[in-house]
């Protein structure tokens, strides 16, 4: 009897994904898979400990050894999101419009913070996966879509902290020779020396470090000087000459309202607020890491970085409007004494600013080639009693030799190209769209495949099912309503074509169900013009990927999916899934963890938010490189 799952450990418990989402099972909702400890008595790091050191887990090679509180963690997450992007906020506006660029730069702040909790959610606290040291966002999207997902995630990571990284460099090609005296006319030589001698001894030795809890006090540094630098820009751009040159301020809403490359500037707006690419390595370094604890560090972030992007965008415009540069400061008198002491508070932040995006490049590149292990060898003749930083190339560990490579990689075009707008535009779009709203979303329906098929099924109530299995027969009973216990489900049973009766869900709890779309005979017109086959594909595909991946690592020769039901019916006419809760609220507690340990359950309203992050990084990528091309 399905209805009894919740109480009962039976013949389903060693079943991780039912028992995940009933809290069934010997480990009260752990998925029946041992989590204490591995094969070599190590005990894995979970993310939450409140230790300075953490045992690695040969899965987990490359876990933080140090972590940091709300404030550390919070001060790193401003310094990821307001980094070259911040300088590039008044351009944005140019391309985008002023009032298209205020709209979208807080849809772009609110979907950021939303995002960042749904993918560091989904990792750390769903009842499926909570339990399965999920530390990595391409981690994450491997369940649902395999090892596609988790290169798609990689590469646009790359994209994203490549371009953000050749921008830092162009942005101290800019400023340092400004501040020095050093004009744009014939100084070639004297520019890229400056903007190499100051990189290699400032940035390289921060990007060396390990771990990004290393990196809080001079993310701190990089937020006072963002905060100093928006107000220069604030206090000296001349918006009311420049305003009034052009006939008030009305006549500039008027003719710069909206823009027709408004997808231009939402690329750089989603380059400016993206952070998702970090967000595992500054959730991971997040002592005592809970979802309130997260929310405060993405709140205080997300808001913060926003209205520093507000201000300066706004301010930055008016003051030059149609010939605002993609580095503002540009706009402003090489002579002018203040703009100096701006161009240095800029430099300020990009040097500390560097290493946040390094941590995710080299992250990237160790998880290709090395398979996530930053700590292991390359060296054959490596002597650790001799080299205890060694093991790697040219007297480097592995670390440090992939921190040089990927300086060298950003050094290159940055010696050859001096406008950072193309830079931010392009990696914007493609990177920022893809890892900000793309990825989210999918991974959001992918994830809980079996949820959104069940919500799917309940939207199409009243509608007839066809049933082929075994010898007893269709049902042609409408699906239940959700909390309605008095209704019956036809199990689709073998032979006898006998009906199995369900316990319906109630607000707060999951249960096993047995109908998915496929299985309703018609659909109306709404179905298709929603892009309902659409969604369900992604949410099949999860499902099947998720299931795939737990067998995989539970060792398990099951099959992918389970039926058969009644008498003699082999590989039955439905695939069992999950109902979603009733509950609008998307936080549980778990039964395994003394009920002290919130996990995330899915709700209509995410479901929802996760179709509209799918369909905004579509158009968002497709229409940024189209605008950028041809307008």
């Amino acid at each position: 009897n399905n209805s009894n799952n919740n109480n009962n450990n039976n013949n389903d418990e060693d079943d991780d994904y039912h028992n995940a989402i009933t809290g069934s099972g010997p480990s009260g909702g752990s998925g029946g898979r041992n989590t204490t400890s591995n094969s070599n008595g190590v005990v894995p790091n979970d993310g939450a400990n409140n230790g300075t050191t953490t045992s690695q887990d040969p899965q987990n090679l490359s876990e933080p050894t140090k972590k940091s509180g709300i404030g550390g963690a919070s001060a790193n997450l401003v310094n990821s999101i307001v980094g070259a992007g911040i300088i590039g906020i008044p351009y944005a506006f140019r391309q985008s419009g002023l009032l298209a660029g205020i709209l979208l730069l807080l849809l772009v702040a609110y979907l950021t913070d939303k995002s960042l909790r749904v993918i560091v959610g989904l990792a750390s606290f769903h009842p499926l996966l909570h339990n399965r040291n999920v530390h990595t966002f391409e981690d994450l999207a491997s369940y649902p879509f395999g090892d596609l997902g988790s290169k798609f995630i990689l590469l646009n990571m790359f994209v994203l902290a490549y371009g953000a990284m050749v921008a830092y460099l162009l942005i101290i090609k800019d400023t340092i020779p400004s501040i020095l005296g050093i004009g744009l006319e014939d100084t070639y030589f004297e520019r890229n020396g400056i903007m190499f001698a100051t990189s290699i001894l400032i940035m390289v030795p921060l990007a060396m470090q390990r771990d990004m809890a290393s990196l809080s006090i001079t993310s701190l540094f990089s937020v006072i000087a963002d905060l100093l630098l928006v107000l220069f820009i604030a206090s000296f751009a001349p918006i009311a000459q420049t305003v009034a040159d052009n006939g008030g301020l009305a006549t500039v809403l008027a003719n710069d309202a909206f823009n027709p490359t408004l997808f231009i500037g939402l690329g750089i707006l989603s380059t400016a607020m993206a952070c998702q690419h970090s967000a595992f390595i500054v959730s991971g370094s997040l002592e005592n890491k809970t979802q309130r604890r997260w929310a405060i560090v993405t709140g205080n972030s997300i808001v913060i970085s926003a209205i520093l992007c507000l201000i300066l965008g706004v301010t930055g415009y008016l003051g030059f409007l149609g010939e605002t540069q993609g580095d503002v400061l540009n706009n402003f008198s090489v002579d002018l004494p203040v703009a100096k002491l701006a161009r240095a508070l800029l430099a300020i932040t990009m040097f500390c600013t560097y290493p946040m995006e390094s941590f995710v490049a080299r992250h990237v590149l160790i998880a290709l080639f090395h398979h996530g292990n930053m700590d292991g060898t390359d060296a054959s003749n490596y002597n650790a009693n001799r080299s205890p930083e060694g093991g790697g190339y040219f007297c480097f560990n592995r670390r440090q030799t992939w921190t040089w490579v990927i300086y060298i990689l950003c050094l290159i075009p940055a010696l050859l190209v001096d406008d950072i707008g193309p830079v931010l535009s392009i990696t914007g779009s493609v990177g920022g769209g893809s890892i900000s709203y793309l990825a989210p979303g999918l991974i959001y329906l992918g994830v809980n495949g079996d949820a959104f098929l069940a919500f799917a099924s309940s939207l199409l109530q009243g509608r007839r099912v066809v049933t082929n299995g075994g010898g007893g027969g269709g049902a042609d009973d409408g699906l239940p309503i959700a909390g309605d216990a008095r209704q019956i489900m036809n199990d689709g049973g073998g032979g006898g074509g006998g009906t199995a009766t369900l316990e319906l869900p109630v607000e707060g709890t999951r249960v096993v169900s047995t109908v998915v779309p496929e299985d309703v005979s018609s659909k109306p017109m709404w179905w298709y013009l929603m892009g309902f086959p659409l969604w369900c594909a992604i949410a099949a595909s999860g499902r099947t990927n998720m299931r795939r991946k737990f067998l995989e690592e539970d060792g398990e020769a099951a099959a992918l999916v389970t039926n058969g039901n009644g008498g003699g019916g082999t590989n039955g006419d439905y695939q069992s899934h999950s109902t979603p809760p009733l509950s609008p609220n998307n936080v549980i507690a778990s039964e395994g963890e003394g009920g002290d340990t919130e996990l995330m359950v899915p709700n209509r309203g995410d479901y929802c938010m996760a179709v509209f992050f799918i369909i905004f990084g579509a158009v968002a990528i497709v229409a940024g490189l189209v605008a950028y091309f041809f307008f």
